[in-house]
């Protein structure tokens, strides 16, 4: 009886035990797993710092110890020292926009990159102080880089010869704020950021270079030489094709000949139309140039001109001319359409066409040349000085600081007193400035003009001028200028030339010509690179490289 019933008892014990052990189990799992779920609701809600141990921080803290100490007080201030970047999403979001500021030409590493990486790891060990110190850091990250994306990271006026573009400006401690209040920094990163269609293309190839640079160890230098023509056998042929390859504009072909096959002269004219090169399929020295630039030196020379672009203005009108002066062309842009494009000649690397925006004001038809300081001192004065004929040769008329015309055979050449005067050359045929000049008054003394060497459009380079800017058909530029004034039609301008007479006609359309330089863009979805004829590029690289040091 009792070892029947000795079995039931046991397993009814077992069943009583088993059941409270489960239930022990079950709320102590439960009881954990609130624990952890109230674990990260807490570290996802709870302030990153405090009011009064960010306010000891800033109290204590010297000029040198962030970025831009005077940014990081005054919003604190603002905010009565509350932290700002509690809320955790809006924080990783930030930390990853840096950690991918790469894409752009920026570094983590000069946003407080290491500091910010470590502190996040170790959220929630940290203290009252120490997470205040993170928040602080956080926003000093976020106001160098704002200003990185606003104003680039070096001075252009060290870089470029005459830089006369205004700093872009913006209220950081105002976006940051909004940033903030609005849980969203793209809205405040967009603003600071170039929202042109170049810096966008220039982004995506950055991407495309950075991928490719790992090829860069297969790039062996071609040296100079004889032009090859199609049908030439040379020795530098095997590296040439080679490159064409490893480009990507030529398959697998006999490597010694440069026959006369499609296929290699095509590769050829390609790379040379990409690059603002004469597309002939002759291989000079210039196309061995372009065949010497590696993957390494495109991807520097992108982010040139990523920094580049953040210095110019962000809002360039909705009607404006856009010179590129290191591509030999301008571009009118209405509403962000390209509705008219032209080819144009730029300034000597001696005299460098200088970089700046303005608003045209008047057109002049059959204009008289008011010559400029620099010719004037190293051209015509030293002509006259040389040949008595000079000025009736040139057609120049000279005029005391008073405006009185003088007499050449009455002046004293050998005295300094010549270089006050002023120096007219009267319109006509030999006049460089030809039937048209479109003025947007500035310090640089800088206008679109006519010339009578058109001859020279034809050139690949086109770096023949004092400092302004001659323009290809320039004639249906003006006309398009004042397209809005009905009295000047295409008869009425005709009837002005044929006159002879100096006339001056004002604008009534609001249009700025900005005269900027960059040497990579994107056309046809394709990486477009042209000549660095300043040699601006490599100084910006090497401003950018310092900038980095730690």
């Amino acid at each position: 009886m009792n070892w029947l019933r000795t079995p039931a008892l046991i397993n009814k014990k077992i069943f009583l035990v088993g059941g409270i052990l489960l239930l022990l189990v079950v709320f102590s799992c439960k009881k954990g797993n609130d624990e952890t779920n109230n674990s990260k609701e807490i570290s996802k809600n709870s302030p990153l710092g405090t009011k009064k141990a960010i306010s000891k921080i800033l109290e204590k803290s010297k000029v040198d110890d962030f970025f831009l100490s005077d940014s990081i007080k005054k919003f604190y201030t603002e905010r009565e020292n509350l932290p700002a970047w509690s809320d955790i999403q809006l924080r990783e979001a930030f930390i990853k926009t840096l950690k991918n500021a790469e894409a752009e030409g920026l570094y983590f590493k000069d946003y407080h990159g290491k500091g910010i990486e470590k502190l996040e790891k170790s959220i929630n060990s940290l203290n009252k102080k120490e997470k205040s110190e993170f928040d602080i850091l956080l926003t000093d990250a976020f106001f160098k880089f704002s200003s990185h994306l606003l104003n680039g990271k070096t001075d252009p006026q060290k870089i470029h010869e005459i830089f006369d573009l205004p700093k872009n400006q913006a209220k950081l401690t105002h976006l940051l704020n909004k940033a903030v209040s609005e849980n969203d920094l793209e809205i405040a990163l967009n603003e600071l950021r170039p929202n042109h269609p170049v810096y966008k293309q220039l982004i995506a190839s950055l991407k495309v270079y950075k991928e490719k640079m790992d090829d860069a160890d297969d790039f062996k230098e071609i040296e100079n030489g004889e032009m090859i023509k199609p049908g030439m056998k040379d020795a530098r042929l095997p590296k040439i094709k080679f490159r064409l390859m490893v480009l990507g504009y030529l398959k697998d072909i006999d490597p010694f000949t440069y026959d006369h096959s499609q296929p290699v002269q095509d590769a050829i004219k390609q790379v040379q139309l990409e690059n603002g090169l004469l597309s002939d399929g002759i291989i000079g020295n210039s196309t061995i140039k372009l065949l010497n630039i590696d993957y390494k030196d495109r991807y520097n020379q992108i982010l040139a001109n990523l920094e580049r672009w953040r210095w110019y203005p962000r809002d360039l009108g909705k009607h404006y001319i856009l010179v590129n002066i290191a591509n030999y062309h301008l571009d009118v842009v209405k509403d962000n359409e390209i509705v008219r494009s032209h080819k144009t000649m730029v300034g000597t690397d001696v005299r460098k066409t200088p970089i700046f925006s303005e608003e045209i004001k008047y057109i002049v038809f059959n204009p008289n040349w008011t010559i400029p300081p620099t010719i004037k001192t190293k051209d015509v004065i030293p002509g006259v000085r040389k040949d008595s004929s000079y000025l009736t040769r040139k057609n120049i008329d000279i005029y005391s600081s008073n405006g009185e015309l003088l007499d050449p055979s009455s002046v004293d050449w050998n005295s300094n007193v010549v270089k006050s005067y002023i120096y007219r050359q009267k319109p006509g045929s030999s006049n460089p400035l030809g039937r048209v000049k479109i003025i947007y008054p500035n310090k640089h003394l800088i206008y679109l003009h006519d010339t009578p060497s058109k001859s020279l459009f034809a050139r690949n380079s086109r770096a023949q001028s004092s400092g302004c800017i001659r323009v290809e058909n320039v004639m249906d530029l003006a006309e398009y200028l004042l397209n809005d004034q009905p009295t000047y039609s295409s008869e009425k301008i005709n009837e002005i030339l044929e006159d002879g007479a100096l006339k001056e006609v004002r604008m009534k359309q609001q249009i700025k010509v900005h005269h900027f330089y960059w040497t990579a863009w994107t056309e046809n979805s394709k990486p477009r690179f042209t000549e660095d004829i300043y040699n601006y590029d490599e100084k910006i690289i090497e401003e950018l490289k310092e900038a980095s040091m730690p």
